[in-house]
């Protein structure tokens, strides 16, 4: 079956164990027979064990997600990165190639990085993280992605907005509320981006949380790119910030410390850290509707498309709602 045709929330039905290590050996490794289903919902991702050799990640791409010059060049960035001594987990090359075919599913070979979450009490690892973001962008800013979409209002927020409202997703009783409370959320965001005015925009890890970031003894290592973007140099900072105002001032001080001894920052971007935050809010409900009809997210995430959930969710926005209406962080 051409993956190509199928529905992108069914196909992975088609991705059984033996789909997995024929893929692997097509691709000329020796895999013994172990693998592990790591945690990935948007793609299928698996540690694979080899026959006398370190064990490799395997990475099957989502249905219709990506075209494929997005995927080469999200690939073509991490490489980049590799290539100046940043430590990203970049796609291991297959006779020259580092996008892979087989039964029509698209996948790559990762090597296998191990880590924990790093710690963002210390202020020794904020400095370390904000230097190699400081790195990474300063690669990042050396020439522009041509195929990969941006970060913008419109896609993130409202384009979210309207699928979440014309789906059927928001019961009838909170439709009113949502769409009142998303409306004056995203025109706030509107506002931020209009007040910080023309900023530079620059190649992304695009969804640097810290899930995102293995720590091991020699430092961090940055893995996942599936979501590299053109954007806002902000845009890789404000998810490792977290608490109340005053913590999140201390924590992004110490990371535009490091991130300054590479690269400058331009700090009318703190205008966007809130708008930002909200946008990822709309958009994250809008993926998992998007996604509901994959098998894997009902179970994985059951409290999605509940009276709860959405009534939790206008909560959040208009919490939000306040966040946006108060100056932005300070270094």
């Amino acid at each position: 079956m051409d993956q190509s045709d199928a529905d992108p929330n069914t196909a992975y039905y088609q991705l059984d164990p033996n789909a997995v290590l024929n893929a692997v050996e097509s691709a000329g490794f020796c895999p013994d027979g172990r693998f592990l289903a790591l945690n990935s919902y948007e793609n299928r991702v698996y540690q694979v064990g080899m026959e006398d050799a370190e064990p490799v990640v395997v990475k099957f791409y989502r249905t219709g997600r990506w075209a494929e010059d997005e995927i080469l060049e999200e690939h073509e960035f991490a490489l980049e990165l590799v290539e100046h001594e940043i430590p990203v987990v970049a796609p291991l090359r297959v006779q020259g190639r580092t996008l892979l075919e087989h039964r029509g599913f698209r996948f790559a070979v990762f090597p296998r990085r191990g880590g924990r979450w790093p710690d963002l009490d210390n202020p020794d690892n904020l400095l370390w993280l904000g230097r190699f973001l400081g790195r990474i962008h300063l690669v990042g800013a050396a020439r522009p992605f041509c195929h990969r979409p941006a970060l913008d209002t419109r896609t993130f927020g409202w384009e979210s907005r309207t699928y979440l409202m014309e789906q059927g997703f928001i019961e009838g009783g909170l439709l009113p509320a949502y769409e009142s409370v998303s409306r004056d959320v995203l025109q706030r965001v509107d506002d931020a981006f209009a007040r910080v005015g023309a900023f530079e925009t620059l190649r992304l890890h695009g969804d640097c949380h810290p899930g995102n970031i293995l720590w091991r003894d020699d430092g961090p290592h940055f893995v996942d790119l599936d979501d590299a973007r053109s954007g806002p140099a902000v845009q890789d900072l404000w998810m490792l910030l977290s608490g109340e105002r005053w913590e999140q001032t201390a924590l992004l001080s110490e990371l535009i410390e490091g991130y300054s001894e590479f690269r400058d920052f331009d700090p009318r971007e703190l205008h966007l850290v809130e708008a930002l935050r909200a946008l990822r809010m709309v958009h994250y409900a809008a993926w998992l509707a998007r996604r509901w009809s994959d098998p894997a997210f009902p179970r994985a995430f059951p409290w999605f498309n509940t009276q709860r959930y959405w009534e939790d969710h206008v909560l959040a926005l208009r919490e939000q709602m306040s966040a946006l209406d108060e100056p932005p962080l300070s270094l």
